[in-house]
Protein backbone atom coordinates (compact mmCIF):
# COMPACT_ATOMS: atom_id res chain seq x y z
CA UNK A 1 0.00 0.00 0.00
CA UNK A 2 1.19 3.55 -0.22
CA UNK A 3 2.53 5.68 2.64
CA UNK A 4 -0.57 7.30 4.21
CA UNK A 5 -0.53 11.07 4.35
CA UNK A 6 -3.58 11.53 6.67
CA UNK A 7 -4.63 15.01 8.61
CA UNK A 8 -6.90 16.11 11.33
CA UNK A 9 -8.60 19.45 10.17
CA UNK A 10 -10.62 21.34 12.93
CA UNK A 11 -11.74 24.91 13.19
CA UNK A 12 -10.02 27.47 15.72
CA UNK A 13 -13.66 28.48 16.69
CA UNK A 14 -13.65 26.57 20.62
CA UNK A 15 -12.42 23.78 22.37
CA UNK A 16 -11.29 20.66 21.44
CA UNK A 17 -13.75 17.86 22.43
CA UNK A 18 -13.68 13.90 23.13
CA UNK A 19 -15.79 13.53 19.46
CA UNK A 20 -12.67 15.34 17.17
CA UNK A 21 -10.21 14.19 18.95
CA UNK A 22 -11.61 10.68 18.39
CA UNK A 23 -10.70 11.91 14.75
CA UNK A 24 -7.61 13.09 15.74
CA UNK A 25 -6.54 9.90 17.02
CA UNK A 26 -7.58 7.59 14.14
CA UNK A 27 -5.46 9.34 11.81
CA UNK A 28 -3.01 9.80 14.20
CA UNK A 29 -2.69 6.00 14.54
CA UNK A 30 -3.01 5.20 11.73
CA UNK A 31 0.06 7.20 10.06
CA UNK A 32 1.99 6.33 13.18
CA UNK A 33 0.84 2.34 12.04
CA UNK A 34 1.86 3.08 8.40
CA UNK A 35 5.21 4.81 8.71
CA UNK A 36 3.02 7.87 7.38
CA UNK A 37 2.64 11.42 7.78
CA UNK A 38 0.10 13.73 10.38
CA UNK A 39 -0.51 16.61 8.87
CA UNK A 40 -2.84 19.55 11.27
CA UNK A 41 -4.64 21.97 9.28
CA UNK A 42 -6.11 24.98 10.73
CA UNK A 43 -9.78 25.38 8.94
CA UNK A 44 -9.21 28.93 10.25
CA UNK A 45 -11.41 30.87 7.08
CA UNK A 46 -14.37 31.89 9.21
CA UNK A 47 -12.15 35.02 9.91
CA UNK A 48 -15.34 36.33 12.80
CA UNK A 49 -15.36 33.25 15.03
CA UNK A 50 -11.69 31.78 14.25
CA UNK A 51 -9.27 32.82 17.11
CA UNK A 52 -5.47 32.53 17.69
CA UNK A 53 -6.27 31.67 21.18
CA UNK A 54 -8.50 28.79 20.15
CA UNK A 55 -5.35 28.09 17.22
CA UNK A 56 -3.06 27.56 20.31
CA UNK A 57 -5.32 25.95 22.50
CA UNK A 58 -5.96 22.88 19.85
CA UNK A 59 -1.77 22.50 19.76
CA UNK A 60 -1.43 22.23 23.67
CA UNK A 61 -4.27 19.76 23.64
CA UNK A 62 -2.45 17.64 20.69
CA UNK A 63 0.46 17.97 22.31
CA UNK A 64 -0.52 16.48 25.47
CA UNK A 65 -2.01 13.83 24.07
CA UNK A 66 1.05 13.67 22.23
CA UNK A 67 -0.57 13.65 18.63
CA UNK A 68 2.24 15.53 17.79
CA UNK A 69 2.33 16.61 13.79
CA UNK A 70 4.88 15.98 10.90
CA UNK A 71 3.56 19.17 9.31
CA UNK A 72 1.39 22.04 9.43
CA UNK A 73 -0.82 24.69 7.56
CA UNK A 74 -3.32 27.20 7.71
CA UNK A 75 -5.91 27.72 4.95
CA UNK A 76 -5.63 31.34 5.73
CA UNK A 77 -2.56 31.30 4.01
CA UNK A 78 -3.89 29.80 1.31
CA UNK A 79 -6.26 32.41 -0.37
CA UNK A 80 -4.43 33.00 -3.55
CA UNK A 81 -4.45 29.90 -4.43
CA UNK A 82 -8.69 29.14 -3.49
CA UNK A 83 -8.90 31.85 -6.02
CA UNK A 84 -6.90 30.03 -8.48
CA UNK A 85 -8.61 26.97 -8.12
CA UNK A 86 -11.93 28.53 -8.39
CA UNK A 87 -10.94 30.44 -11.35
CA UNK A 88 -9.82 27.48 -13.63
CA UNK A 89 -13.37 25.96 -12.36
CA UNK A 90 -15.47 28.88 -13.61
CA UNK A 91 -13.81 28.64 -16.68
CA UNK A 92 -14.82 24.80 -17.04
CA UNK A 93 -18.44 26.39 -16.70
CA UNK A 94 -18.78 24.03 -13.53
CA UNK A 95 -18.60 27.04 -11.18
CA UNK A 96 -21.49 29.13 -11.69
CA UNK A 97 -22.93 32.55 -10.05
CA UNK A 98 -26.40 33.13 -8.43
CA UNK A 99 -27.79 36.09 -6.58
CA UNK A 100 -30.76 34.39 -4.68
CA UNK A 101 -30.85 36.01 -0.85
CA UNK A 102 -31.80 33.45 1.42
CA UNK A 103 -35.71 34.66 2.02
CA UNK A 104 -35.77 34.05 -1.62
CA UNK A 105 -34.20 30.45 -2.04
CA UNK A 106 -36.63 29.78 1.61
CA UNK A 107 -39.71 30.58 0.02
CA UNK A 108 -38.95 28.29 -2.94
CA UNK A 109 -37.85 25.74 -0.69
CA UNK A 110 -41.28 25.60 0.72
CA UNK A 111 -43.37 25.86 -2.28
CA UNK A 112 -41.56 22.81 -3.15
CA UNK A 113 -42.00 20.92 -0.42
CA UNK A 114 -46.26 22.28 -0.87
CA UNK A 115 -45.91 20.26 -4.18
CA UNK A 116 -44.09 16.90 -2.48
CA UNK A 117 -41.31 17.98 -4.70
CA UNK A 118 -37.71 17.48 -3.23
CA UNK A 119 -36.48 20.85 -1.88
CA UNK A 120 -33.20 21.53 -3.60
CA UNK A 121 -32.01 24.38 -5.92
CA UNK A 122 -33.84 24.96 -8.95
CA UNK A 123 -30.94 25.88 -10.98
CA UNK A 124 -32.53 29.49 -12.10
CA UNK A 125 -28.98 30.97 -12.21
CA UNK A 126 -27.70 28.82 -14.74
CA UNK A 127 -30.51 30.72 -17.06
CA UNK A 128 -28.96 33.77 -16.48
CA UNK A 129 -27.33 35.07 -19.36
CA UNK A 130 -24.32 36.97 -19.11
CA UNK A 131 -25.38 39.99 -19.91
CA UNK A 132 -28.00 39.48 -17.21
CA UNK A 133 -25.07 38.53 -14.78
CA UNK A 134 -23.23 42.07 -15.60
CA UNK A 135 -26.95 43.44 -15.20
CA UNK A 136 -27.49 42.11 -11.84
CA UNK A 137 -23.54 43.25 -10.33
CA UNK A 138 -24.00 47.01 -12.23
CA UNK A 139 -27.20 46.93 -9.90
CA UNK A 140 -24.82 46.23 -6.80
CA UNK A 141 -25.78 42.80 -6.07
CA UNK A 142 -22.90 40.36 -4.95
CA UNK A 143 -23.05 36.68 -6.17
CA UNK A 144 -22.33 33.58 -4.24
CA UNK A 145 -21.12 30.73 -6.39
CA UNK A 146 -22.34 27.25 -6.86
CA UNK A 147 -20.88 24.24 -7.88
CA UNK A 148 -22.82 22.48 -11.08
CA UNK A 149 -23.46 18.70 -9.83
CA UNK A 150 -22.68 16.22 -12.76
CA UNK A 151 -26.31 14.94 -12.38
CA UNK A 152 -27.48 15.73 -15.81
CA UNK A 153 -27.52 14.23 -18.60
CA UNK A 154 -27.11 15.53 -22.41
CA UNK A 155 -30.18 17.15 -23.98
CA UNK A 156 -32.30 16.60 -20.97
CA UNK A 157 -32.02 20.37 -19.42
CA UNK A 158 -31.33 21.29 -16.20
CA UNK A 159 -33.63 19.24 -13.92
CA UNK A 160 -31.25 16.55 -11.68
CA UNK A 161 -31.01 13.07 -12.82
CA UNK A 162 -30.37 10.12 -10.58
CA UNK A 163 -26.29 9.72 -10.60
CA UNK A 164 -24.78 7.52 -8.07
CA UNK A 165 -21.52 8.03 -6.80
CA UNK A 166 -19.63 5.38 -4.78
CA UNK A 167 -16.54 4.06 -2.82
CA UNK A 168 -15.29 1.79 -0.77
CA UNK A 169 -15.00 2.92 2.42
CA UNK A 170 -12.33 2.28 4.95
CA UNK A 171 -14.77 1.62 7.58
CA UNK A 172 -18.29 1.29 6.54
CA UNK A 173 -17.55 -0.81 3.12
CA UNK A 174 -19.29 0.07 -0.34
CA UNK A 175 -21.26 3.58 -0.29
CA UNK A 176 -23.47 5.47 -2.88
CA UNK A 177 -24.89 9.16 -2.69
CA UNK A 178 -26.69 10.05 -5.44
CA UNK A 179 -26.04 13.49 -6.45
CA UNK A 180 -29.33 13.81 -8.20
CA UNK A 181 -31.03 14.37 -4.69
CA UNK A 182 -28.93 17.38 -4.00
CA UNK A 183 -28.63 20.80 -4.35
CA UNK A 184 -25.66 22.52 -6.05
CA UNK A 185 -23.64 23.65 -3.36
CA UNK A 186 -22.44 27.25 -2.61
CA UNK A 187 -18.61 27.15 -2.69
CA UNK A 188 -18.20 30.83 -2.39
CA UNK A 189 -20.22 33.24 -0.51
CA UNK A 190 -21.45 37.10 -1.28
CA UNK A 191 -18.56 38.05 0.27
CA UNK A 192 -15.28 36.06 -1.73
CA UNK A 193 -14.88 34.10 1.60
CA UNK A 194 -14.69 29.96 0.61
CA UNK A 195 -16.74 27.14 2.02
CA UNK A 196 -15.62 24.18 3.81
CA UNK A 197 -16.24 21.68 1.01
CA UNK A 198 -14.49 23.60 -1.81
CA UNK A 199 -11.41 24.51 0.68
CA UNK A 200 -10.75 21.14 2.06
CA UNK A 201 -10.69 19.64 -1.44
CA UNK A 202 -8.06 22.14 -2.86
CA UNK A 203 -5.73 21.05 0.08
CA UNK A 204 -6.59 17.73 0.11
CA UNK A 205 -4.91 17.78 -3.72
CA UNK A 206 -2.36 20.32 -3.29
CA UNK A 207 -1.17 18.44 0.20
CA UNK A 208 -1.08 14.73 -1.25
CA UNK A 209 -3.45 13.68 1.28
CA UNK A 210 -4.24 9.79 0.25
CA UNK A 211 -6.80 8.94 3.32
CA UNK A 212 -9.31 11.39 4.79
CA UNK A 213 -10.66 9.08 8.09
CA UNK A 214 -13.61 11.69 9.41
CA UNK A 215 -17.29 11.44 10.66
CA UNK A 216 -19.95 9.70 9.39
CA UNK A 217 -21.91 13.05 9.08
CA UNK A 218 -19.73 14.14 5.85
CA UNK A 219 -20.73 10.86 4.30
CA UNK A 220 -23.25 12.82 2.05
CA UNK A 221 -20.34 15.43 1.51
CA UNK A 222 -18.12 12.66 0.17
CA UNK A 223 -20.09 12.39 -3.01
CA UNK A 224 -20.01 16.11 -3.38
CA UNK A 225 -16.06 16.26 -2.96
CA UNK A 226 -15.95 12.97 -4.84
CA UNK A 227 -17.23 15.32 -7.90
CA UNK A 228 -15.04 17.59 -6.79
CA UNK A 229 -11.95 15.99 -7.33
CA UNK A 230 -13.21 15.07 -10.45
CA UNK A 231 -13.48 18.91 -11.95
CA UNK A 232 -10.50 19.80 -10.83
CA UNK A 233 -8.46 16.70 -12.66
CA UNK A 234 -7.51 14.88 -9.25
CA UNK A 235 -7.09 11.45 -7.77
CA UNK A 236 -9.44 11.48 -4.87
CA UNK A 237 -7.94 9.67 -1.56
CA UNK A 238 -9.37 6.47 0.39
CA UNK A 239 -11.84 7.82 2.61
CA UNK A 240 -13.08 6.26 5.68
CA UNK A 241 -16.06 7.65 7.82
CA UNK A 242 -16.66 6.26 11.28
CA UNK A 243 -19.75 6.77 13.69
CA UNK A 244 -20.27 9.67 15.79
CA UNK A 245 -20.60 9.64 19.71
CA UNK A 246 -23.55 9.26 21.97
CA UNK A 247 -23.67 9.39 25.76
CA UNK A 248 -24.70 6.62 28.07
CA UNK A 249 -28.39 8.16 27.47
CA UNK A 250 -28.11 7.21 24.27
CA UNK A 251 -28.21 11.27 23.17
CA UNK A 252 -25.87 12.70 20.79
CA UNK A 253 -22.95 14.36 22.48
CA UNK A 254 -22.98 17.74 20.96
CA UNK A 255 -25.25 19.48 23.82
CA UNK A 256 -22.37 18.40 26.22
CA UNK A 257 -19.04 19.02 24.39
CA UNK A 258 -18.10 21.70 26.20
CA UNK A 259 -17.95 19.58 29.35
CA UNK A 260 -16.21 17.14 27.42
CA UNK A 261 -13.52 19.13 26.24
CA UNK A 262 -9.88 18.06 26.32
CA UNK A 263 -9.05 20.65 28.45
CA UNK A 264 -11.58 19.69 31.23
CA UNK A 265 -9.68 16.38 31.26
CA UNK A 266 -6.71 17.70 31.85
CA UNK A 267 -8.18 20.29 34.48
CA UNK A 268 -9.37 17.10 35.97
CA UNK A 269 -5.99 15.28 36.07
CA UNK A 270 -6.92 12.74 33.74
CA UNK A 271 -3.74 11.00 32.08
CA UNK A 272 -3.68 11.67 28.27
CA UNK A 273 -2.71 8.14 27.14
CA UNK A 274 -6.26 7.10 29.18
CA UNK A 275 -7.91 9.88 26.97
CA UNK A 276 -6.17 8.63 23.63
CA UNK A 277 -7.34 4.89 24.38
CA UNK A 278 -10.57 5.72 25.24
CA UNK A 279 -10.82 8.35 22.09
CA UNK A 280 -9.52 5.20 20.08
CA UNK A 281 -10.92 2.53 21.66
CA UNK A 282 -14.81 3.69 22.31
CA UNK A 283 -17.21 1.73 19.32
CA UNK A 284 -14.21 -0.89 18.19
CA UNK A 285 -14.88 -4.43 18.67
CA UNK A 286 -11.82 -4.37 21.21
CA UNK A 287 -11.97 -3.72 25.05
CA UNK A 288 -11.26 -0.18 26.42
CA UNK A 289 -8.10 -1.08 28.19
CA UNK A 290 -5.49 0.83 29.41
CA UNK A 291 -2.00 0.93 27.29
CA UNK A 292 0.57 2.90 28.33
CA UNK A 293 2.30 2.93 24.83
CA UNK A 294 0.84 5.08 21.80
CA UNK A 295 3.13 2.85 19.58
CA UNK A 296 0.89 -0.82 21.37
CA UNK A 297 -2.31 1.67 20.35
CA UNK A 298 -1.25 2.01 17.17
CA UNK A 299 -0.58 -1.27 16.26
CA UNK A 300 -3.83 -2.94 17.35
CA UNK A 301 -6.08 0.01 15.09
CA UNK A 302 -7.88 -1.90 12.60
CA UNK A 303 -10.56 -0.02 10.34
CA UNK A 304 -12.35 -3.34 10.39
CA UNK A 305 -13.15 -3.53 14.08
CA UNK A 306 -14.68 0.16 13.91
CA UNK A 307 -18.54 -0.15 14.45
CA UNK A 308 -21.38 1.66 12.37
CA UNK A 309 -23.53 1.70 15.14
CA UNK A 310 -22.67 5.31 17.65
CA UNK A 311 -19.87 4.72 19.63
CA UNK A 312 -21.31 5.02 23.89
CA UNK A 313 -18.74 7.83 25.70
CA UNK A 314 -19.13 7.30 29.29
CA UNK A 315 -17.51 9.55 31.59
CA UNK A 316 -17.11 7.34 34.49
CA UNK A 317 -15.71 4.69 32.46
CA UNK A 318 -12.76 7.06 31.16
CA UNK A 319 -11.95 7.85 34.87
CA UNK A 320 -12.39 4.01 35.71
CA UNK A 321 -9.45 3.71 32.60
CA UNK A 322 -7.57 6.53 34.18
CA UNK A 323 -7.41 4.58 37.43
CA UNK A 324 -6.10 1.82 35.68
CA UNK A 325 -3.56 3.37 33.88
CA UNK A 326 -2.18 4.18 36.40
CA UNK A 327 -2.08 1.29 38.77
CA UNK A 328 0.35 -0.33 35.77
CA UNK A 329 2.74 2.56 35.92
CA UNK A 330 6.03 2.63 37.72
CA UNK A 331 7.64 4.93 39.79
CA UNK A 332 10.01 6.02 36.83
CA UNK A 333 7.20 7.02 35.20
CA UNK A 334 5.70 9.24 38.09
CA UNK A 335 8.42 10.46 39.91
CA UNK A 336 8.50 14.29 38.84
CA UNK A 337 5.21 14.55 39.38
CA UNK A 338 4.81 13.42 42.73
CA UNK A 339 7.69 15.74 43.55
CA UNK A 340 5.79 18.42 41.95
CA UNK A 341 2.90 17.53 44.19
CA UNK A 342 5.33 17.82 47.38
CA UNK A 343 5.37 13.75 47.74
CA UNK A 344 8.72 12.29 48.84
CA UNK A 345 7.75 9.15 49.65
CA UNK A 346 9.66 7.42 46.69
CA UNK A 347 9.38 4.22 45.27
CA UNK A 348 8.35 2.26 48.39
CA UNK A 349 5.09 4.86 48.81
CA UNK A 350 4.12 4.98 45.16
CA UNK A 351 4.16 1.24 45.04
CA UNK A 352 1.89 1.20 48.64
CA UNK A 353 -0.68 3.34 47.11
CA UNK A 354 -1.00 3.31 43.08
CA UNK A 355 -3.67 0.30 43.57
CA UNK A 356 -5.91 2.92 45.36
CA UNK A 357 -5.50 6.45 42.98
CA UNK A 358 -8.10 6.94 40.39
CA UNK A 359 -5.57 10.24 39.21
CA UNK A 360 -2.37 11.25 40.72
CA UNK A 361 -3.35 13.83 42.73
CA UNK A 362 -5.13 11.47 45.35
CA UNK A 363 -1.88 10.03 45.90
CA UNK A 364 -1.60 13.55 48.14
CA UNK A 365 -4.19 12.30 50.60
CA UNK A 366 -2.49 9.18 50.84
CA UNK A 367 1.08 10.79 51.40
CA UNK A 368 -0.73 13.19 54.37
CA UNK A 369 -1.77 10.13 55.74
CA UNK A 370 1.47 8.50 55.94
CA UNK A 371 3.38 11.85 56.42
CA UNK A 372 1.07 14.40 57.57
CA UNK A 373 -1.33 15.16 60.49
CA UNK A 374 -4.36 13.50 60.44
CA UNK A 375 -7.68 13.32 62.85
CA UNK A 376 -8.26 10.48 63.62
CA UNK A 377 -11.46 8.50 63.38
CA UNK A 378 -12.10 6.36 66.89
CA UNK A 379 -14.86 3.80 66.53
CA UNK A 380 -13.63 1.33 69.32
CA UNK A 381 -11.51 3.34 71.85
CA UNK A 382 -10.41 0.12 73.86
CA UNK A 383 -9.86 -1.98 71.46
CA UNK A 384 -7.39 0.89 69.56
CA UNK A 385 -6.31 1.55 73.27
CA UNK A 386 -5.25 -1.85 73.61
CA UNK A 387 -3.74 -2.03 70.22
CA UNK A 388 -2.17 1.21 71.05
CA UNK A 389 -0.35 -0.50 74.36
CA UNK A 390 0.87 -3.63 72.33
CA UNK A 391 2.30 -1.75 69.18
CA UNK A 392 5.80 -3.38 68.53
CA UNK A 393 9.20 -1.42 68.50
CA UNK A 394 10.43 -0.38 64.93
CA UNK A 395 11.97 -1.34 62.79
CA UNK A 396 8.75 -1.84 60.70
CA UNK A 397 8.36 -4.12 57.76
CA UNK A 398 5.75 -5.70 55.89
CA UNK A 399 5.35 -8.28 58.36
CA UNK A 400 4.58 -6.15 60.93
CA UNK A 401 0.68 -5.63 60.30
CA UNK A 402 0.12 -9.28 60.68
CA UNK A 403 2.29 -10.26 63.79
CA UNK A 404 0.32 -7.20 65.57
CA UNK A 405 -3.49 -7.37 64.25
CA UNK A 406 -2.67 -11.01 65.48
CA UNK A 407 -1.88 -10.21 69.01
CA UNK A 408 -4.22 -7.46 69.00
CA UNK A 409 -7.18 -10.51 68.31
CA UNK A 410 -5.62 -12.60 70.94
CA UNK A 411 -5.98 -9.52 73.86
CA UNK A 412 -9.10 -8.29 72.59
CA UNK A 413 -11.13 -11.22 71.28
CA UNK A 414 -11.87 -8.59 68.23
CA UNK A 415 -11.83 -10.72 64.66
CA UNK A 416 -13.16 -9.67 61.23
CA UNK A 417 -13.91 -6.31 60.69
CA UNK A 418 -14.39 -5.21 64.24
CA UNK A 419 -10.97 -5.99 64.44
CA UNK A 420 -9.53 -4.44 61.06
CA UNK A 421 -12.05 -1.19 60.93
CA UNK A 422 -11.84 0.21 63.84
CA UNK A 423 -7.69 0.33 63.46
CA UNK A 424 -8.04 1.35 59.55
CA UNK A 425 -10.15 4.34 60.91
CA UNK A 426 -7.77 5.54 63.60
CA UNK A 427 -4.85 5.17 61.60
CA UNK A 428 -5.63 6.78 58.26
CA UNK A 429 -8.72 8.79 59.10
CA UNK A 430 -10.23 6.56 55.71
CA UNK A 431 -12.95 3.98 55.31
CA UNK A 432 -10.47 2.05 52.68
CA UNK A 433 -7.33 2.44 51.26
CA UNK A 434 -3.94 0.91 50.68
CA UNK A 435 -3.37 -2.58 52.08
CA UNK A 436 -2.30 -1.72 55.97
CA UNK A 437 0.91 -3.97 55.73
CA UNK A 438 2.47 -1.82 53.13
CA UNK A 439 1.02 1.30 54.72
CA UNK A 440 2.26 1.15 58.28
CA UNK A 441 5.58 1.12 57.60
CA UNK A 442 5.08 4.10 55.72
CA UNK A 443 3.16 5.85 58.55
CA UNK A 444 6.01 5.39 61.43
CA UNK A 445 5.07 3.97 65.55
CA UNK A 446 5.07 8.03 67.06
CA UNK A 447 2.16 8.27 64.39
CA UNK A 448 0.25 5.35 64.56
CA UNK A 449 0.31 5.44 68.46
CA UNK A 450 -0.61 8.76 68.79
CA UNK A 451 -3.43 8.18 66.03
CA UNK A 452 -4.49 5.06 68.30
CA UNK A 453 -4.85 6.96 71.84
CA UNK A 454 -6.96 9.28 69.43
CA UNK A 455 -4.68 12.13 69.17
CA UNK A 456 -3.89 14.22 66.33
CA UNK A 457 -0.80 13.06 64.36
Amino acid sequence: MMTPRVRFAPSPTGRLHIGNIRTAALNWLYARKHNGTFLLRLDDTDTVRSTEEFAQAIRDDLEWLGLTWDEQMRQRDRTARYEAMAAALKAKGVLYPAFETEEELDRRRKRQLAMHRPPIYDRAALKLTDSNVAEKIDEGRKPHWRFRLPNTEEGAGLAPQPTLVSWNDLIRGDQTVDLGSLSDPVLIREDGTFLYTFTSVVDDIDFGITHIVRGEDHVTNTGVQLALFEAAGATPPAFGHHSLLIGTDGQALSKRLGALSIQSFRDEGLEPMAVLCHAALVGTSDAIEPLTSRDELAAKLDFSKISTAPGRFDVAELKSLNGKLLHMLGYADVAERLRDFGIAGGETFWNAVRGNVERLADARLWWEVVAGDIEPVIEDSKMTVAAASILPPEPWGESTWSEWTAAVKSRTGAKGRALFHPLRLALTGQESGPELKTLLPLIGRDRALARLEGKRG
